[in-house]
């Protein structure tokens, strides 16, 4: 045990006295507040009476995680900053999201997303999405909290195996009890601890290079790490067939990530339980859209935050070439908090990743569960006291896999792609027949459910081959070819298929 629990660490109780008032603070909070649960409506929904800035910044909370606190800055620690690319396309997909999904949802008064498409096509097509989303939500919330587990492991000086039990356990505790009412409350503390610690982070080390901006940003800047944009390779240089190659093989050039952004960002916000649940819990149609569009605004200076703090990194051991560093540079930051940082905050650091560590899509995946596989497919008649029994279930059922999935990824690099990578493969299945429900009048179901499939697995294996080097082929074209793959099969199998009444 003390192999497990015994590691260096730098923490002192002032540190884990600021963990434990943030940490504790926050999960009463939930908890206190999502109080007197009496059907699966408020458990699912909070009643739908979550004010509309907290339902905001729980968004924000949630779409950030500790994936955007630990490889955030290590990306522009070791790259650039060229990720902001995908941000231009995101905030293009919000707009779209707010006047063309959000109101579908509300005018079918959906629970899960994923009515929506039993109404629209039908019920084998709503079971199909459920299940993809199980599959994304569950592999990339699992490299989310083993990207967490990681940094508090090297905090903490724990193996990775006691730091998944734990976070796993605390979420299976709050989320249960208080369903999406205690997630929203917790965030929204999670929200403001991080953008604060961020902060925080910035001014000690602009304190800590010699020169303090003005050197850092010459050294940042000659070594490259400044870079925003990615104008890929010239015709004129290489050539049509050499433009071609390298445009198909490079994930990274502005309008391959900004339509990757629009995509990637439709899909994940406007197809995905987790953080639609989020904007579907405010009292009207127009709240939620006002929510939406508002959280471009948190989500965007909170990477702005954490890309300054990476490249901090850079300039701080470039002029400190002697100071060890960590054997994966993934966790850049959270070595130099535990070597570098004073008390206190070092505490508000740590304090920021657990408490970005606790939150997980258990309330979202208890829900589609619930909503669209148990109630309507093994249990339809049962008494909402029994449904909500069930969800409280699912939710410490979902935790514990999990768990075991989060493990897993622990022998894993290049955390912040490897998130999206899992999401290009499946996130263009459900991102293509929602728009087709929601642009088309096409009637589809079982032709939907064969293009889903047969879209998500044709991506999974184009992903292999690009990641083995035969296919020279950036995994941010598959969530596009996903897309109009299971587009068009809808589109073009579906009108023959028998109408399902809306």
């Amino acid at each position: 045990m003390n192999s497990w629990f015994g590691g260096p660490t730098s923490l002192v109780w002032q540190d884990y006295g600021v963990l434990g008032f943030l940490v504790f603070s926050s999960v009463f909070l939930g908890i206190y507040l999502g109080r007197k649960e009496e059907d699966t409506k408020d458990f699912f929904l909070g009643g739908r009476h979550v004010p509309w800035w907290a339902a905001c910044l729980s968004f924000v909370a949630t779409e950030i995680s500790a994936v955007t606190i630990i490889s955030v800055p290590a990306v522009a620690y070791m790259e650039n900053w060229e990720y902001v690319q995908f941000f231009i396309g995101s905030f293009a997909a919000r707009v779209v999201i707010a006047f063309l999904f959000i109101p579908a949802f509300y005018r079918f008064e959906c629970t899960s997303i994923y009515e929506f498409l039993r109404h629209r096509f039908g019920p084998e097509t709503q079971v199909a999405g459920s299940i993809l989303f199980f599959i994304t939500r569950l592999l990339a919330s699992g490299v989310r909290l083993m990207a967490a587990c990681l940094a508090v492991s090297v905090l903490l000086g724990w193996h990775m195996v006691p730091t998944i039990i734990l976070f796993s356990l605390v979420g299976m505790l709050y989320i249960a009890w208080g369903g999406i009412k205690a997630v929203v409350w917790t965030n929204v503390v999670q929200a403001l601890t991080f953008i604060a610690a961020g902060l925080a982070a910035i001014v000690f080390l602009a304190g800590r290079i010699d020169g303090g901006w003005t050197a850092a940003a010459s050294i940042v800047e000659q070594a490259g790490r400044l870079k925003m944009m990615n104008w890929g390779p010239s015709p004129s240089e290489f050539g049509i067939a050499g433009f071609l190659k390298r445009s198909l093989a490079d994930p990274n050039i502005i309008w391959i990530a900004a339509l990757n952004g629009f995509f990637g960002s439709m899909a994940a916000f406007g197809t995905d339980q987790e953080l639609m649940q989020r904007l579907l819990t405010v009292e009207t149609r127009k709240e939620s859209q006002k929510t939406m569009l508002l959280t471009p605004i948190g989500s965007f200076m909170v990477l702005i935050i954490f890309l300054t703090i990476g490249s901090l990194l850079f300039a701080y051991y470039a002029q400190n070439p002697g100071l060890p560093m960590p054997e994966k540079l993934d966790s850049i930051f959270p070595h130099f908090i535990n070597s570098a940082m004073p008390v206190f905050l070092r505490g508000l650091l740590l304090s920021a990743i657990v408490m970005a560590s606790i939150d997980s899509p258990l309330g979202s995946l208890s829900s589609s569960f619930v909503t669209d596989i148990y109630r309507p497919l093994l249990s339809p008649n049962a008494e909402e006291k029994h449904y909500l029994r069930v969800s409280r279930t699912a939710v410490v059922v979902f935790g514990a896999v999990l768990a075991g999935i989060a493990y897993f990824f622990a022998r894993f690099e290049n955390i912040l792609w490897l998130a999206f990578k899992i999401g290009s493969v499946t996130y263009g299945s459900l991102l293509g027949v929602f728009l087709l429900g929601l642009l088309t009048k096409r009637r589809a179901n079982l032709a939907n459910v064969a293009g889903m499939a047969g879209s998500a697995a044709g991506m999974l294996v184009l992903l292999v081959l690009s990641e083995k080097g035969i296919l020279p082929l950036g995994w941010s074209y598959l969530l596009i070819l996903g897309t109009g793959l299971t587009f068009a099969t809808g589109w073009v199998f579906g009108s023959s298929e028998k109408e399902v009444p809306a």
